[in-house]
Parts: C-alpha cells; sequence; structure tokens
C-alpha cells in the first residue's frame, strides 16, 4: 500500500482508516462497489453530483490504497471495471453498520438529494432484522415512484435484494419518495396511516406491510438537547 501524501500524524488504525477511505466521495464509492463490479460509467450515473475529475482521483487513490481495482471484463463492450478487492470488501459489514446508524439522523430528502438503486437495496440490508425473519418466508417488491423497483425475498433468516419486479410477490409496496417507508420502519408512522395519507399504496394484505415493518426496523436518533449539560 502506498502512503498518503495527507495524513493525520496520529499512529492510529482509525485516523489509518481515515486516510484510506475518509476523503470525500470515497466512501460512497466503496458503498456502489459492495453490491458488485462497475463501469465507470455506472459509477458516474450513481453519484451524478461528483465531478468527472474527483471520481478519477477518488477510483486512482482507492486503488493505490488496495481498496478496489481495476479489471477487464471481455464479455463487457466497455471491458473495464471497478471491484472491490478482498480487503477492500471487509468494509462490508462497517458500511452497513455506518448507514444503519447515519440513517437514525434521516430526515424527508432534499429538493435536489438523490435516492438510488444502490441506495435503496443497502437501505433494506442495514435494517434487516435476522432475528424476527427466522421462521418467515415472503417477498416483497418496492416501487419508488414507478421509476425505481426492486424485490426482497426473505427466508428464514436470509435476505436477498435485488433489482426489478418479481411477479409472484407477496406484498407490492409503492413509495412516492424513499422517506415514505424510512416514516413506516421507524414508527413515526403505523402502516395503516401511510396508507391513509396516500404516503404509502400497496397491492396485498396490509398485515404483510406491518410485517416489513418488523423485518426492517430503523429506531430513529434521539433529538439534541439545547444547552449546556450540567452533571
Amino acid at each position: 500500500m502506498t502512503a498518503r501524501t495527507r495524513t493525520y500524524g496520529q499512529y492510529c488504525g482509525l485516523a489509518r482508516a481515515m486516510e484510506l477511505v475518509g476523503e470525500r466521495w470515497a466512501l460512497l464509492i466503496v458503498r456502489d462497489l459492495v453490491l458488485g463490479p462497475k463501469r465507470y460509467n455506472e459509477l458516474r450515473a450513481g453519484l451524478p453530483k461528483i465531478p468527472p475529475s474527483i471520481l478519477s482521483a477518488r477510483l486512482n487513490e482507492l486503488e493505490e490504497s488496495g481498496v478496489i481495482r481495476r479489471r477487464v471484463r471481455p464479455d463487457l463492450d466497455a471491458g473495464l471495471v471497478y471491484e472491490l478487492t478482498q480487503y477492500g470488501s471487509e468494509l462490508d459489514q462497517i458500511l452497513l453498520d455506518l448507514g444503519l446508524w447515519g440513517a437514525r439522523s434521516l430526515s424527508h430528502p432534499g429538493p435536489d438529494d438523490v435516492f438510488t438503486l444502490d441506495a435503496a437495496i443497502l437501505s433494506l440490508f442495514t435494517t434487516f432484522q435476522a432475528e424476527a425473519a427466522a421462521d418467515v418466508q415472503i417477498t416483497f417488491e418496492i416501487q419508488y415512484h414507478n421509476t425505481m423497483i426492486l424485490h426482497a425475498m426473505v427466508d428464514n433468516g436470509d435476505l436477498k435484494v435485488a433489482e426489478g419486479r418479481y411477479p409472484e410477490a407477496d406484498l407490492i409496496i409503492r413509495a412516492g419518495q424513499g422517506s415514505a417507508l424510512l416514516d413506516v420502519i421507524s414508527g413515526q408512522l403505523t402502516p395503516a396511516e401511510a396508507v391513509a395519507n396516500g404516503s404509502v399504496s400497496v397491492d396485498g394484505d396490509l398485515r404483510d406491510l406491518e410485517l416489513f415493518t418488523r423485518l426492517f426496523r430503523l429506531t430513529s436518533a434521539p433529538q439534541p438537547k439545547n444547552g449546556v449539560a450540567v452533571h
């Protein structure tokens, strides 16, 4: 691994981790590679606000650090893809845990905020409750704005998520925006309230939406208190 030009000057594993993946956009690039190899243009599509020069710089830095690598895929027209190395793939669970921690502080998206397919897929993995799903077999199809569609298959504590429709889904969930489901799984709205106000609609039994909120859960972060703490 090459030495980084910018360092914290700390002999500390956390400081080193920040030097490797703490630059702006770096962790989001890793996030998008957790789900599999991607071409440069696919990374750009998933990160529409990153300047091309910054994307290229971050890719080079992550490659020099041994987090990602480039590989030629002969089966693709543009055959060069980026993928995580074995060392980089060890960030998988760390990213899920960090994403879950951050999601607890999410509010409604701003007008310019982007909600991508990769973010939607990973949000299901971060909030999945494997213990609650131990004896459950059910498939959900989730549609966002009718333009982004994925499905989640729960099978006795295991979860598989993929892009696209699932014709035999037990429940189809339609959410106007990403935060609509966040309101439900965080308990800000009950499933019945979300359906009643139109933020979520379903094809299927409402009880399956209630099951969804037990299988995918998020506890909101405590609200900060004003003033100075006195002990």
